[in-house]
């Protein structure tokens, strides 16, 4: 299971997510899509390469959901998808994040070997809810 933090959220995350999962031996791969494809990568770029190895993806960018063309991407690649989505607008803080990340991760996993991509989630600030 290979999982890809979106580079709106810290690569640290992701980071510290893949040095808790190793001794897990679940077999679950945590990565930054920031550090793996580079800064500022577009969406149509890095979701065809995270498609092609059966990735999943957290992100907060929730619109992805709304534009037709980064839709239709994650569609036909089969991305299972999760949108941190804040309480307010103005966001998650750095340890909000983490913590929000942290406590759902066991849940987050568990619907990821019980969904066949493509699947979308939302992970609001009282529970995980699939969309669609």
């Amino acid at each position: 299971m290979k999982i890809f933090i979106d580079e709106n959220m810290p690569p640290q995350l992701a980071e510290g997510l893949s040095i808790l999962e190793k001794p897990n031996n679940e077999g679950v791969e945590v990565y930054s899509i920031q550090k793996e494809y580079g800064r500022g990568i577009l969406d149509e770029d890095w979701i065809p390469q995270v498609g092609q190895v059966n990735g999943i993806v957290i992100t907060q960018d929730s619109k992805m959901q709304r534009i037709k063309s980064q839709y239709s991407l994650l569609r036909n690649y089969k991305l299972g998808i999760f949108y941190l989505i804040p309480p307010g607008k103005k966001g998650y803080t750095y340890w909000e994040m983490v913590e929000k990340i942290i406590h759902n991760w066991q849940e987050i996993k568990s619907l990821i070997r019980g969904n066949r991509a493509p699947f979308a989630f939302k992970i609001t600030a009282r529970k995980i809810e699939k969309i669609g």
